[in-house]
Formats: structure tokens, C-alpha cells, sequence
């Protein structure tokens, strides 16, 4: 080895190469450890936050900024903004010389979910609390999603009743049940696809058999391939 050339340049230049990485990694060191560069300043930009204040942002972040510039992770500071309940996603990054700047994106809740939950427009369960007047969805865990398309589905068949839909239950089952807001409950049945072919021709013929029937609360089974039950509550059926 010691007598060819062209293995000793190439040792030669590994031994540089390792030589400028561990350099490298000690001058890194230094400087996350260094008390100059702090972070001064973390600016929020973009769009206007409804639901998050700047008390809950600074309480995020609390703890997570203990190094410089350097040593702080956007990353680590990334994640803790996304744990506050309206915020469902945000961006992070570093702002030369002692700055980081943040965009959070917030959630617009759409409807209800269980008793404890929202939803947002994308059909994404989030932990918000909201004073707003809200549909009510229901549905086991992971459902989330295909319940807020159904009800979008769902309340743009039902719009010709004159009542808006209120409420959206997929059960343990799989079964659909609704709401309305007139107090008109539905049973769909299992086969949402199916189920909303039922629910149109139930919507077309209901006006007409509604105008016989001056009272609250009925109750629609459109479980039956060729027509469906109504039922009135002080009634014993039609």
C-alpha cells in the first residue's frame, strides 16, 4: 500500500473527508450550546385565527424554545402547536438572525361528533369546543369521514322537506338513521348507496302523503325494498 500512489491519495482523502465531518459536528455543538444567537421573536403570519388565541400559543410553546437559534427544532416547535385543539396543521421555520416564524392553519368545525367532538370540512374529528348550532353526527371510532360525506349527500336530498337535517347516526351495525329538524326521523338501513335511491323517491312521494297528516314527530322506515312505513307518535300507524 505504502509504495502505490493512488491508494495513499485515497486515504489521504478519507482521513480529510472524516476530519472536516467531525469539524463539522464540533462547531454545530458549539453553537447549540452557545448563549449567543437566542430566539427573540416567534411572529404568527398569515391568514387571521378565529379560534386560537395568543395566550394559547405562547402556553404551546412554553418550555419547547430553551435553546439558541440553532438548537431550537421547528420541528419539535411544529408539534406542539399542532396539539392545540384548533389548530390542524402548522408550518415552522427559521428566520435569520434570532427569529421563527409561524402559519397555522385552524379547523372550520361542520358539524358535531358524539358528545365530546367536532368535525371539521374534511371529516376530521378534532377536540374544539364550540358554541355554534352544529348537525349532530354519530358513528364508531374512524367513521368520521364517511359520516360528514353522507350527511352532505343526505341533506341535499332531504332539502325539499323544508327542514334541515339535524342529525346523522351510523350505528354499530352499519345501519343509517336521520334526523330533521321538524323532528321527522328516518331509518335508512345498511346500504348507504341503496339507501340513498330510497331516500329520494321517499322525499318525492312524502309531500303529498304529509298533507294528510297535521302532527309532530313522525317516523319513516325506508328499510323495505318497495315502499316504506310513516308513523305518527300519538298514532298507531298508517
Amino acid at each position: 500500500m505504502w509504495d502505490n500512489p493512488r491508494l495513499l491519495n485515497m486515504a489521504a482523502g478519507a482521513l480529510v473527508g472524516v476530519a472536516v465531518f467531525m469539524l463539522g459536528i464540533a462547531g454545530f455543538l458549539l453553537l447549540a450550546r452557545s448563549e449567543r444567537f437566542p430566539v427573540r421573536e416567534v411572529d404568527v403570519v398569515g391568514a387571521r385565527l378565529h379560534k386560537t388565541s395568543r395566550a394559547e400559543i405562547e402556553q404551546a410553546l412554553r418550555g419547547r424554545i430553551t435553546g439558541n437559534f440553532f438548537a431550537t427544532s421547528p420541528e419539535d416547535v411544529r408539534a406542539a402547536l399542532e396539539r392545540l385543539p384548533w389548530v390542524r396543521g402548522a408550518s415552522v421555520r427559521r428566520i435569520w438572525p434570532d427569529r421563527f416564524e409561524v402559519e397555522l392553519e385552524e379547523h372550520v368545525a361542520f358539524a358535531r361528533w358524539g358528545s365530546d367532538a367536532l368535525v371539521n370540512t374534511y371529516g376530521e374529528k378534532f377536540s374544539g369546543r364550540s358554541a355554534e348550532a352544529l348537525p349532530l353526527l354519530v358513528g364508531p371510532e374512524g367513521s368520521e369521514g364517511e359520516v360528514t360525506r353522507r350527511y352532505t349527500s343526505f341533506a341535499r336530498i332531504v332539502a325539499p322537506l323544508g327542514a334541515p337535517l339535524e342529525r346523522v347516526a351510523l350505528t354499530a351495525r352499519f345501519a343509517w338513521q336521520l334526523r330533521l329538524a321538524n323532528g321527522l326521523s328516518i331509518m335508512l338501513g345498511r346500504d348507504a348507496d341503496a339507501a340513498e335511491g330510497r331516500l329520494r323517491r321517499f322525499v318525492e312521494v312524502f309531500a303529498s302523503t304529509a298533507g294528510i297528516i297535521n302532527k309532530k314527530n313522525e317516523y319513516a322506515d325506508l328499510r323495505y325494498p318497495n315502499g316504506f312505513a310513516l308513523r305518527v307518535a300519538d298514532s298507531k300507524g298508517l
